[in-house]
């Protein structure tokens, strides 16, 4: 068992965790969750041994083995699968010694405990780790240093999986990963016997793999029972406690207040006075439920433009006059929503460059509006930001030319505004300088977003924040990303690139999914359907696409009518409680007649409910 106690740590005069306390059942499966910023990371370190806390203590049963990966990647002349062989340092010892030992009895002890730890099957298990990651078998040989930073981390998780600690620490795993070797990750995990603690902003991750969520919130920590979706549930619940909780303890202060006041001079009543007033002074207020205003992405919406945006006609793209991907031929209209599929080294980000004219076509024709403005997002966008640079001196200098006002409108679509727009870059997190990126790429209102793994960073209330952003806008996107939850959310069209070409998935993203765990997925071609006649399929897909459109603008409807009748309710329920707080239109209102305007607006409200919940069950069958 992992426990907690009263863990207290402040860094930089500030207190990140305040005495954070819980008990993680043996052999569970832990998500730690929390918002950017919130002291996940490091809790993982103190949970480590890399950090010590101020107060408090992470005890864990003597003698437990705890894996953890370091921020550094590995480098060298190793290759991958010597580095994760190595990762067993008890096998390696053991191996080493048997080939130099010469003591009979010894080298039967030594014998014997390479048996009981399983070490002659390491290679095997070694090489299984790896292919789920991603490295095929000359992958496997090649050295360290002739990988890219992502792909070192890559070698580094599979080390510390190998080496199956009793205590296994995982921050943020996927960010190295695609969606191939998220999934293979999630089997991996689910079979895994010891206990895991993995940060995670992933939903169908958590829901797939934990048995427990760990929630950080204002430095404290609250275990769940159960994945991500009954942590939501289980926290609005919680949240509607301590509404109705401070409700009632408000109304109590202000009735206790009232009486002290015209009360305490009167002889008669003094004593009863002061003693309410002592009640008061002991009365512990009830906090507020944390809420971030600065929480928001809002992507300006583009000018009509007339079918197609770009049209691919047996393409050829690729670097230093070698093409990556051959035979390419895609449309796309200015309302389509397009993930692509593949492992990473496939050529999606090949394909994303070509779109955003970043690279030209080898040969074969490109041909695409030319009114047309792309907004192109990457991680290195985010890495490139200058840290001495403040949000609006970024934009101010994207924007040159236009006023200081159309400059902090555009940073205020994405929660830039007040300080933070004058905050140093290098202070702001890294979700924060992700919504920064995104803010100047589409400073001119594109017709097409190219989004290429922007989650990265970004807490799972940011990535609702952005999948609610994308839904609301009415350009094109094409998306690129291991978060299947914003894939089918947002996505419409998928388009695998595999096998040095990029071609319609007429599957789901489940489908694709189910190919993928059979070990199907390089050969999975256009999925079902692929070999119908072709004409056919582009005018089936034209038809479920302004179908689909039709349904989702149902949904958007709806959702805004809920949206509106919610808040009328809660302004009526806010009157009924509070009248001095009451809103102009409810504030004259009697008391019958607020009911009765209530029950008006929960009836509207039931049926467009039930309207939302039809159209969405409708989109969902389509």
């Amino acid at each position: 068992m992992l426990t907690l106690d009263a863990v207290t740590v402040r860094l930089g005069g500030r207190t990140i965790l305040d005495r954070a306390s819980a008990s993680l059942p043996p052999g569970s499966r832990v998500g730690l969750i929390g918002r950017n910023g919130a002291g996940k990371s490091t809790l993982v370190r103190v949970i480590a041994g890399q950090l010590d806390p101020d107060e408090g203590s992470a005890e864990m049963p003597r003698g437990a083995r705890i894996g953890y990966i370091a921020q550094e990647a590995p480098h060298g002349t190793a290759t991958p699968f010597e580095t994760v062989l190595a990762a067993d340092a008890e096998r390696a010892s053991l191996m080493l010694q048997s080939e130099t030992e010469q003591d009979p009895d010894k080298l039967g002890d030594i014998y014997e405990r390479l048996i009981a730890i399983d070490a002659y099957t390491a290679p095997a298990r070694a090489a299984e780790i790896l292919v789920g990651l991603g490295f095929d078998e000359e992958m496997q040989g090649r050295p360290l240093d002739s990988f890219s930073g992502g792909w070192k981390m890559r070698v580094a998780l599979a080390a510390l999986l190998f080496s199956q600690p009793d205590l296994l620490l995982l921050d943020e795993p996927s960010n190295h990963l695609d969606l191939e070797a998220v999934m293979w990750l999630e089997e991996f995990l689910r079979g895994y016997k010891a206990t895991i603690v993995v940060v995670s902003h992933e939903r169908d991750f958590l829901n797939n793999v934990v048995d427990h969520i760990l929630h950080l919130q204002a430095g404290k920590t609250t275990l769940y029972p159960g994945g991500y979706d009954a942590f939501e549930r289980q926290r609005a619940e919680r949240m509607a406690q301590i509404a109705a909780a401070k409700a009632n303890q408000d109304a109590q202060r202000a009735k206790l207040q009232d009486y002290v006041a015209r009360n305490s001079a009167r002889a008669s009543t003094a004593k009863q006075a002061q003693s309410r007033l002592k009640l008061l002074a002991k009365m512990q207020p009830i906090a507020e439920l944390a809420n971030d205003p600065s929480l928001s992405f809002g992507f300006p919406n583009p000018s009509e433009l007339r079918p197609p945006l770009i049209t691919l006609d047996m393409a050829a793209v690729g670097y230093d006059e070698t093409p990556i991907l051959k035979r390419l031929n895609l449309r796309l209209d200015p309302d389509d929503r397009i993930a692509l599929l593949g492992r990473n080294g496939n050529g999606k980000t090949t394909l994303a460059r070509l779109l955003a004219a970043q690279l030209a076509p080898m040969e074969g024709g490109m041909t695409s509006s030319g009114k047309m403005k792309v907004g192109y997002f990457t991680q290195y966008q985010v890495e490139e930001l200058d840290a001495e640079d403040t949000p609006l001196e970024h934009m101010t200098r994207t924007m040159r030319g236009s006023t200081p006002a159309a400059v902090r409108a555009q940073l205020g679509r994405f929660g830039f505004s007040g300080d933070k727009a004058t905050t140093k870059v290098g202070k702001l997190s890294g979700g924060e300088r992700a919504r920064l990126a995104l803010a100047l790429i589409t400073r001119d209102a594109p017709h097409l977003l190219i989004l290429d793994e922007p989650t990265n960073h970004l807490d799972v209330d940011a990535r609702e924040a952005l999948v609610q952003a994308l839904n609301d806008y009415t350009g094109a996107v094409v998306l690129v990303s291991h978060d299947r939850h914003m894939l089918e959310l947002t996505a419409d069209r998928l388009v695998l690139v595999d096998d040095g070409t990029a071609r319609e998935f007429h599957g789901s993203l489940d489908d694709y999914i189910a190919l993928v765990l059979r070990g199907d997925g390089s050969k999975a071609g256009s999925g079902p359907g692929s070999k119908s006649d072709r004409k056919k399929d582009k005018r089936a897909v034209a038809e479920a696409r302004e179908r689909d459109k039709q349904l989702r603008q149902s949904v958007r409807n709806a959702e805004a009518e809920v949206t509106r009748l919610t808040a009328e309710r809660s302004a009526i329920d806010r009157a009924t409680f509070d009248p001095a707080g009451a809103e102009p239109r409810f504030a004259k209102l009697t008391m019958s007649e607020l009911m009765r305007r209530r029950s008006d607006v929960q009836a509207k409200l039931d049926a467009a409910e039930a309207r939302w919940m039809e159209a969405s069950e409708a989109l969902e069958a389509a």
